[in-house]
């Protein structure tokens, strides 16, 4: 029997399709510390795949795990919603693809 270590987080429905294709897996309950830290390393990996891939699927990624992210620090989606929004309005989105080369000062 093969055995493939993963020490991941993974969505909450995995270990169920997992056991669904007739295999078993090992999972536990991690600490709120643990957690963060281990969201935090979901982060850059989702990141690292969109990077990858750049589709639609890893975008979706991304942003459960922003989330996920943001939940977990205590904010609600809402929080996180009123933040961006308040920053795109005082500072701007990314829609006009303004590349900053340089500022002079004097």
């Amino acid at each position: 029997m093969r055995t493939i270590i993963y020490n991941k987080l993974v969505r909450d429905r995995i270990p169920e399709i997992i056991e669904s294709s007739g295999k078993t897996c090992a999972t536990e309950i991690l600490s709120d510390e643990d957690y963060l830290r281990m969201v935090d390393a979901k982060l850059d990996e989702e990141l690292a795949e969109y990077h990858k891939d750049q589709n639609i699927e890893e975008l979706a990624d991304l942003l459960e795990v922003i989330h996920a992210a943001a939940v977990a620090r205590g904010y609600t989606l809402e929080d996180l919603e009123r933040v961006r929004a308040e920053k795109a309005a005082k500072r701007g989105g990314f829609d006009k693809k303004i590349l900053l080369v340089e500022v002079r000062e004097g």
